[in-house]
């Protein structure tokens, strides 16, 4: 067993137990900082995969910002026993459907991981480049790039609107 492949199984090991630390943590400030150690250990598998420029954004946007975020929105709710969530059937029902949703989307996104493993296990190609991911996200995915960005413009004016009350 080569290095690499050492470190891509060590970096799954660690990858999937702090997911289910996410999950399974009862304080939610706990739940945050398991998410920060799976954002780098899947940080970690974008270095194997030759792709920094994904690297390092994830580092810096999600585990950076996004996490300071969410810690911050957990310490300002005041969180008790009143407040917890009302239990409904309806909420797990649009979370399998959800979850059904997000399956489909991955099976469709690994159909073509072929040509493309080949390329990655060969050392040839120019996989993970940023101006390969340039020409690739503003030529084939233009409109879901820009939906996107109208997204992210609509959650910051929400957050200003919910912090000036």
């Amino acid at each position: 067993m080569g290095i690499t492949q050492l470190l891509f199984w060590l970096l799954t090991v660690m990858t999937l137990g702090s997911a289910l630390m996410v999950i399974f943590s009862k304080n939610p400030v706990h739940s945050i900082l398991w998410l920060i150690v799976t954002f780098f250990s899947i940080s970690g598998h974008y270095i194997l995969l030759n792709a920094q420029f994904l690297a390092i954004v994830n580092i810096i946007v999600y585990a950076g910002a996004i996490m300071v975020l969410f810690l911050f929105v957990v310490m300002l709710m005041n969180l008790n026993e009143s407040s917890s969530p009302v239990k409904n059937k309806w909420l797990r029902f649009a979370g399998v459907i959800s979850g059904g949703s997000l399956l489909l989307v991955m099976v469709g996104a690994l159909k073509d991981t072929e040509s493309m493993q080949k390329e990655i296990l060969m050392n040839t190609g120019n996989i993970g480049l940023i101006n390969n991911l340039g020409t690739v996200l503003f030529k084939d995915y233009v409109l879901p790039f820009e939906i996107s960005s109208v997204l992210f413009l609509s959650a910051m004016v929400g957050a200003v609107v919910i912090g000036k009350k």
